[in-house]
């Protein structure tokens, strides 16, 4: 009897809290319409039902208060996880989440820790505009303090969501959007993560693809491509931004000798120009044959249009040809 089941990454975020809220009465959740409502993209389901209000809390449309009183719960003990509808709303908390969650337990002396997990969907193609749709995570990778957590699976959001709600310090969970209703095969119980720790998704010898969140299923599937065409591509997803599994990509980088980053956030200023800059100061860069290649979403607010939303970030076939054009002219 195998023992894989199948579940949406949405069911597999939901079971996670579920556990995490049975085994911990400290763990509570909430948000804007978590609760009678499920959650934007019905994340949260029945948890009101199951676990009542005093568990599963619908706020006022605040995102400023609902961080800060996720700070304020962390700091008295609890282990509250806050609900941001679109993480786009972060821009509304950034007080709370930069200046207060990610510094508090630095600026009292390590007297207090701050238990705060922050889930948020980000990303586009979901026709949401460019004010519903943006890939915020360098903002936030750049802040002392706070871990960033960016799951392309179903298992990986379910351990993952359960090592952020362990580790004693504010967690970003940014869940991408189009994956909430993805299916995927999940082993019996959620396998132990540690934030941190990355993983090669895909063996290959000819170069390395270094993508987050959903560009890493496209990797994938521009990877089966490239074999078809005799080349080698491995796939490393990172799954934790911050802190970030360097050793894992330089190893990788220094055996295949060719590397592509692969982001769907805007070029300037993402964070994929630090893991280049990494492996750039690092003794891989030695053992490189080619320069180094960042393939990201276009300088510009995400297009509300299906076909421009699409154009202006990676997809499949745009991993294939930057891949490709990298190992025939190098």
């Amino acid at each position: 009897m195998s023992d894989l089941r199948t579940m949406t990454y949405a069911e597999a975020v939901r079971e996670a809290m579920a556990t995490a809220m049975t085994n911990d009465d400290r763990v509570f959740l909430m948000g804007e319409d978590v609760g009678v409502y499920g959650g934007a993209f019905g994340v949260t389901n029945d948890l009101y039902e199951r676990f009542g209000t005093d568990r599963v809390r619908d706020t006022t449309i605040s995102e400023l208060g609902i961080v800060g009183m996720g700070v304020g719960a962390a700091l008295t003990g609890m282990r509250p996880i806050v609900e941001i509808q679109f993480s786009d709303f972060l821009c509304q908390a950034m007080d709370q989440v930069v200046n207060q969650a990610a510094k508090l337990h630095f600026m009292v002396g390590g007297q207090a820790d701050v238990p705060l997990v922050i889930r948020t969907p980000g990303g586009s193609g979901t026709g949401a505009a460019a004010q519903h749709s943006q890939s915020l995570e360098a903002w936030f990778a750049h802040i002392p303090g706070l871990k960033v957590v960016m799951p392309s699976n179903a298992t990986d959001a379910g351990s993952l969501l359960l090592a952020a709600l362990e580790d004693p310090n504010p967690v970003l969970v940014l869940e991408h959007k189009l994956l909430y209703k993805q299916s995927f095969e999940v082993p019996a119980e959620f396998p132990r993560a540690h934030l941190g720790e990355g993983r090669i998704e895909r063996e290959g010898t000819d170069l390395t693809i270094v993508a987050t969140s959903i560009e890493v299923q496209r990797s994938v599937q521009a990877a089966e491509q490239l074999a078809q065409s005799g080349i080698s591509a491995e796939v490393i997803d990172p799954r934790t931004i911050k802190p970030l599994d360097l050793p894992l990509i330089l190893d990788s980088v220094s055996r295949t000798g060719r590397v592509l980053l692969v982001q769907e956030s805007a070029k300037f200023g993402g964070f994929m120009a630090e893991v280049s800059a990494s492996i750039a100061e690092s003794p891989a860069f030695g053992d490189l044959q080619a320069p180094i290649k960042r393939l990201c979403g276009l300088d510009t607010p995400i297009p509300y249009s299906p076909k421009l939303e699409r154009a202006s970030v990676p997809q499949v076939e745009d991993i294939v040809a930057a891949a490709s054009a990298l190992v025939g002219e190098w």
